[in-house]
């Protein structure tokens, strides 16, 4: 297991960006496949991105792609996500995530992953 901290969330207007941060206390941190998820009032967590072991690898949920961008920093145990164009429908608890699962282009379930972090709340006003 791993232990993640988010930080970064918090109010912002529509249009506006807001960058994400998750830490890691793995001292094995580039061994995990890492992913953000959310969570919107009165919905279930949703897959948001998944990044690889080395960074070299991306995949989105459709509703974000060109928006947001998911990337790490082995050095520094860290796992970001940088949201541009934010909309309203943005809004919501946001989850970082780590597994030892291996890296795939596509859509992953809270069931592959083994740790998470905490959440940080987005709140994105129209």
């Amino acid at each position: 297991q791993v232990q993640l901290v988010e930080s970064g969330g918090g109010l912002v207007q529509a249009g506006g960006s807001l960058r994400l941060s998750c830490a890691a206390s793995a001292r094995t941190f580039s061994v995990y496949v890492m992913g953000w998820f959310r969570q919107a009032p009165g919905k279930e967590r949703a897959f948001v991105a998944v990044i690889n072991r080395s960074g070299g690898g991306t995949y989105y949920e459709d509703s974000v792609k060109g928006r947001f961008t998911i990337s790490r920093d082995n050095a520094k145990n860290t796992v970001y996500l940088e949201m541009n164009s934010l909309k309203p429908e943005d809004t919501a608890v946001y989850y970082c995530a780590a597994t030892l699962r291996p890296f795939a282009f596509s859509h992953y379930s809270e069931r592959d992953f083994s740790s998470w972090g905490q959440g940080t709340q987005v709140t994105v006003s129209s």
